[in-house]
C-alpha cells in the first residue's frame, strides 16, 4: 500500500490487497460505526463499455452476495451512469441521509499504476477521464485503474480487456465484503 494524505494505492499483485483495502475503509468509516450508519455503495459505470464496467461488476457481486441487506446502487442489470447519476444521488440522499456514501468507479492512471486500486476520503468525479462534467459524488471513493490516460481515452475504455477489469472488480468486492462482514459483526 502506498499512501498520500487523501489517497492510497493498493497493488493487486499483493496477496493481502483485499484485506488492506477493507481495513483502510473500516478505518475511514469508524466514526459512522458509533452512529449506527452503515455505508451505502454507489457503483458507477456502464455495462456497454468494457473498461467502464468495473463499478457495475462490483455492484452486481455485492448484490448477489448480500441480497438486500446492504444498500447498493449500480449493477450490470441496472447501471448508474451519466444519464441517471443525478436522479440516483437524489434517491440516496432521501433514503440514506447521514449514511456514508462510498463511490466506486473505473479510472485512468499512469502506466506503472495499471491494475492498482485507489481509495480515499472525499468525492470522485465520474467521467472526468473522458471529459464529462458530472458532479463529484461520495464521502469516500474506491477506483480501479483500468487503463493509462491518453488523448484517446474514449477509445481506450472501449478496447480495455475484460481480463484487466475482472480481477480489479474481484479484489474491490473482497475488500468491501471485509468491511460489510466486520460491520455486521459489531
Amino acid at each position: 500500500m502506498i499512501s498520500t494524505e487523501n489517497l492510497c494505492y493498493f497493488d493487486t499483485k499483493c496477496p493481502d490487497t483485499s484485506l488492506l483495502l477493507g481495513n483502510y475503509l473500516l478505518e475511514c468509516l469508524k466514526e459512522y460505526r458509533f452512529r449506527d450508519r452503515s455505508p451505502v455503495f454507489l457503483c458507477i459505470g456502464s455495462d456497454r463499455v468494457t473498461g467502464d464496467s468495473l463499478g457495475p461488476m462490483v455492484g452486481s457481486s455485492l448484490k448477489k452476495r448480500y441480497q438486500k441487506s446492504i444498500p447498493v446502487y449500480g449493477t450490470l442489470e441496472m447501471p448508474i451512469h451519466a444519464l441517471n447519476l443525478e436522479e440516483t444521488i437524489c434517491e440516496i440522499q432521501n433514503l440514506w441521509d447521514g449514511h456514508p456514501l462510498i463511490a466506486i468507479d473505473a479510472s485512468f492512471g499512469t502506466r506503472e499504476h495499471l491494475g492498482y486500486i485507489t481509495a480515499g476520503k472525499g468525492s470522485l468525479c465520474p467521467g472526468a477521464g473522458v471529459d464529462k462534467n458530472l458532479n463529484a459524488v461520495g464521502d469516500f471513493f474506491v477506483t480501479g485503474i483500468v487503463a493509462s490516460f491518453t488523448p484517446f481515452s474514449h477509445l481506450v475504455l472501449q478496447t480495455t480487456r475484460l481480463s484487466a477489469v475482472m480481477p480489479l472488480a474481484a479484489r474491490i468486492t473482497q475488500g468491501i465484503s471485509h468491511v460489510i462482514d466486520t460491520w455486521q459483526c459489531l
